[in-house]
């Protein structure tokens, strides 16, 4: 896998555990392939040798990663059965322009719901098909068996596990290394007057490793941009800890000064997000 991922409680997750040896990812789409289709016949549902599964041959419901070890491996898909598509479209649409990354780039696909096909599809009854399914392409006999994944006593350290997961090192600490090379726009309206500004910024483990910014002299003098780039570095990319940053800057100015500063402050925050 790789890219991006969304999710939300209209977005099945599924996970195929196996040994390395009966991994197979195209046996274990079909299990959801068939039970989709045992359901509802007259959807036209594919899996592809991405190892995605389409709705009619263009509209993406699943994506999967995968994990081998020496021994055993698991298989992740997902299913879009009634997630929010405002919230997935706008959240998979890059916030800030001039980004640079040796990341999995996302590669854009049309996305669809299988409620948009089939309306009065249950969670229910999708559940109970898949479980069917994967029964009959396995040879088991397998019930379905309701879990609380925050019981520790079933789980022990699922609590902290769960921390860790939540917290700001691991969601945005773990970022591949980026860096952002981009213009800002910037307008005095008491004076008419615009200005270009030119801005480079470098993102570590979630932290300004590196910030330059080149503004016209005429517009703001050297030692103040300088400044700005200089309490931007060690803080978190982050528009909340940025603002608090240079808040403390913008009150050490006045008049046409803190003006154009809160100005190129206010543009930097809107590349930060």
């Amino acid at each position: 896998g790789g890219g991006t991922v969304y999710h939300d409680l209209g977005n099945l997750n599924l996970t195929f555990f196996a040994s390395t040896k009966a991994y197979d990812r195209q046996r274990n789409l079909k299990v959801v392939t068939e039970a989709l289709t045992g359901l509802q016949p007259d959807l036209d549902i594919r899996a592809t040798e991405r190892f995605d599964i389409l709705m009619n041959g263009c509209f993406k419901i699943s994506g999967t990663a995968s994990r081998l070890s020496r021994k055993s491996s698991y298989h992740h898909c997902t299913l879009l059965h009634s997630a929010d598509p405002v919230a997935l479209s706008t959240l998979l649409r890059p916030s800030s322009p001039g980004i640079h990354s040796n990341a999995t780039p996302s590669i854009s696909s049309p996305v669809t719901n299988l409620t948009d096909h089939a309306p009065s599809l249950q969670w229910e009854e999708l559940l109970e098909a898949l479980v069917q399914q994967y029964n009959k392409e396995f040879g088991l006999s397998a019930t379905s068996i309701l879990i609380d994944p925050s019981d520790e006593s079933l789980f022990p350290g699922v609590g902290r596990m769960a921390a860790e997961l939540c917290s700001w090192e691991w969601t945005f600490g773990k970022t591949p290394k980026f860096s952002i090379e981009t213009q800002l726009e910037l307008t005095d309206k008491h004076l008419d007057l615009c200005c270009s500004a030119h801005l480079l910024m470098e993102v570590k483990n979630g932290l300004v490793d590196r910030c330059q910014l080149d503004v016209l002299t005429d517009w703001l003098p050297p030692n103040l941009s300088v400044q700005i780039s200089e309490v931007l570095v060690g803080e978190r990319f982050c528009p909340h800890r940025a603002a608090a940053a240079v808040t403390v800057l913008l009150r050490l100015q006045s008049g046409q000064l803190h003006r154009r500063m809160h100005l190129l402050c206010d543009a930097v925050l809107s590349v930060i997000g």
